[in-house]
């Protein structure tokens, strides 16, 4: 889609809202005139004002829709309001054009929007690439900058500290830690070194970079895999693109629903008046009247209002709350929704690292342990270091020297502190060096890395001083929220997270989800969600939730039925691609969003009912000889029974599923006890 197209979508859209308010202008104006001020004729100019207003984008999308050979009910509306006032009902034709016109303006509206989620997904990608040329290695000849469209497979290209990485591929040269929770939803960064020229097979994780990613504090020469437009992030610009433009199944059943029901109308008014006229040989005038008399009851002015009437005051009602409902679709799904997948980071968790757990070993003073750690982690640039020096330092106040700091990328750092070799890292850094773990302390890392926690054994001269566990903690909050959900009917409740399958069981453990799947690029979270929605037909189809934040959710949202999207922590892309955001970064509101959907879509049910009902009542008493007057009168009687009855909703109580479940602020980085 063109940003010219998008340009023109957008201020159209905006053309629509500014009619379709005018209308809503002139029709009150009008009432006013009629019924308060008592001025036939001025009310009668207003009215004609309004189905100016009213009429004008809706003449046009019914004239383009007969063209194509369909009667929708845009095109029963201008018949049902022509009819209404060649009979001197000009109000009832105005109101049905106004409240047409509004909801065609709002829906135009979102589709101009929809295209910014693909632009700000497309965006992450630098334009251009550092390109090697010339030279027999990768510290010789030099690097131009290149349109990436102009990168080709192999290329090397160079990827600056703190850049953003340019092309997918792989590491030939040069040591980092890169963030790509962008892409894969990790929430550590990933420690990245070259290639192995002499292995193969599969590509390890440390070795492959993705576009959109941000490097850290390394320079990197990678050999691009992919062209730009297969990149991993290009994938997740088609995923949103291709399922933003899927019809939801409400507007496929409204869509089967006018194919049928506006053309049997008009052909049926056609036919009272073909009977009347010509078999019966009623007058002109008589037969037209009964006609049009039927095209008035029958015209969905209740039905019209059935569900926007429902869906504005479930809306509204959500807002008050601190949830933002993009419209009325993802509000009715999210009532029939009994699965629901969440990411983790920056969802259950906090998406920051953590120190959890400071175990010093046998025999040695947990003060120890601290400072030692404080000392070398200060000086240390790996992303975790800040967290943990900054946790560490809020537990001791010994003060210790480090030097000669040295990185060992992917296992941890080597220093000096006050004389003393120190070793800080994962296990590789001692099992490649032939240190063996002492006992306590092999119990202790076992014991951690089955929680998921990442993990830094530290010893100092030559001995084992305890191990120092990172996690991005789950909210407080979550456990409880899952069991709200499980109370308000969810049935399946599935945690899907780029992290290692470990963390992703430790995390799923501790707040309770039925299912924990890790290791999940974007393209598995979609897969993963398509297979939770969907089994089933009609009222009995499975649906799906997809609860995230990053742009790596973004497909997956876009792919379940309702994406729900973390608002304060959410990335722009996620909250443009979700159907429903937690403005106030509250889980604690989702179980309330769930049942408000649910008593909104009782509502819309009644409404439907109801208003149908009405019609066919209306349409029999006509040919029973029931009079004009009470025909409309009764027909917007059931007007204003449909919208009190959707005004219900506007004191819709929080209730007890926001009970005991306190919104947790973000946690300050402080260990936990040892």
């Amino acid at each position: 889609m063109s940003a010219e197209h998008d340009h023109e979508s957008g201020h159209s859209a905006r053309w629509e809202i500014g009619f379709a308010i005018a209308s809503g202008v002139t029709y009150t104006a009008g009432m006013i005139a009629e019924y308060a001020l008592k001025l036939p004729d001025v009310s009668t100019a207003f009215f004609l004002a309004t189905y100016f207003f009213g009429g004008f984008f809706t003449i046009r999308s019914a004239i383009k829709s007969t063209l194509n050979g369909k009667f929708e009910v845009d095109f029963l509306m201008l018949v049902a309001a022509i009819g209404a006032a060649s009979i001197g009902r000009f109000a009832e034709g105005a109101v049905l054009l106004f409240l047409f016109s509004l909801g065609h303006a709002l829906e135009e509206f979102a589709l101009a929007r929809a295209s910014k989620s693909i632009e700000a997904l497309a965006g992450l990608a630098p334009r251009t690439a550092l390109v090697h040329v010339g030279g027999p290695s990768t510290t010789a000849g030099e690097y131009v900058d290149r349109q990436v469209e102009d990168v080709a497979v192999g290329d090397l290209v160079l990827i600056r500290p703190n850049a953003r990485v340019s092309s997918d591929g792989v590491v030939v040269d040069g040591r980092s830690a890169i963030d790509q929770s962008a892409v894969t939803g990790e929430s550590m960064p990933v420690e990245k070194e070259p290639l192995d020229p002499a292995r193969t097979g599969r590509v390890a994780d440390e070795n492959k970079v993705f576009a959109g990613t941000v490097n850290g504090s390394g320079a990197l020469v990678v050999q691009v895999t992919a062209l730009a437009k297969d990149s991993t992030l290009s994938k997740v610009v088609e995923l949103v693109a291709s399922t933003d433009q899927a019809k939801s199944p409400t507007q496929r059943f409204l869509d089967k629903f006018q194919r049928i029901y506006v053309p049997a109308v008009i052909a049926f008014v056609v036919g009272v008046f073909l009977v009347g006229y010509f078999a019966l040989g009623n007058p002109f005038d008589d037969a037209f009247y009964l006609a049009m008399a039927v095209l008035v009851a029958a015209s969905p002015c209740a039905l019209a209002l059935a569900t926007p009437s429902a869906v504005l005051a479930g809306v509204a009602r959500a807002a008050r709350a601190g949830v933002l409902v993009k419209g009325g679709a993802p509000l009715e799904t999210l009532g029939r929704v009994t699965s629901i997948a969440f990411d983790k980071t920056g969802t259950l968790t906090w998406g920051e690292p953590r120190v959890t757990d400071t175990v010093a070993a046998p025999g040695v003073e947990l003060d120890e342990l601290l400072a030692t750690t404080l000392a070398v982690e200060k000086l240390s640039d790996h992303p975790l270091a800040a967290a943990v020096a900054e946790a560490v330092a809020a537990r001791t106040s010994t003060v210790l020297t480090a030097s000669d700091l040295q990185s060992v990328t992917g296992r941890g750092v080597r220093a000096l502190v006050e004389g003393d070799s120190v070793e800080i890292g994962n296990e590789r850094l001692f099992t490649d060096a032939g240190i063996v773990l002492d006992g306590a302390v092999a119990a202790d890392v076992e014991r951690l890395q089955g929680a998921g926690r990442t993990l830094m054994i530290v010893r100092r001269g030559g001995r084992f001083l305890g191990v120092i566990g990172v996690m991005d903690t789950p909210r407080r909050e979550a456990g409880q929220v899952l069991d709200r959900l499980r109370e308000s009917g969810m049935t399946d409740i599935v945690m899907i997270s780029g992290d290692h399958q470990q963390v992703a069981e430790a995390v799923g453990r501790e707040v309770g989800v039925d299912r924990a799947l890790g290791g999940l690029l974007p393209e598995d979270k979609v897969t993963q969600v398509r297979g939770l929605s969907g089994a089933g037909a009609g009222p009995d189809a499975r649906r799906c939730a997809m609860v995230g934040d990053g742009v790596n959710d973004a497909p997956a949202m876009a792919q379940a039925d309702v994406g729900i999207a973390m608002g304060a922590a959410g990335s722009a892309v996620a909250l443009e691609t979700a159907d429903v955001a937690l403005m106030s970064d509250d889980l604690g509101r989702l179980p309330f969003a769930v049942r408000l959907s649910r008593q909104t879509s009782r509502i819309i049910r009644q409404n439907l009912i109801a208003s149908l009902g009405i019609v066919v009542f209306l349409v029999i008493v006509t040919f029973l000889g029931m009079p004009m007057g009470p025909v409309v009168f009764i027909h917007e009687g059931s007007t204003l029974i449909v919208v009190a009855n959707a005004l219900r909703l506007l004191r819709f109580e929080v209730g007890r599923e926001h009970e005991g479940v306190e919104h947790e602020t973000r946690p300050e980085r402080e260990p936990a006890a040892a």
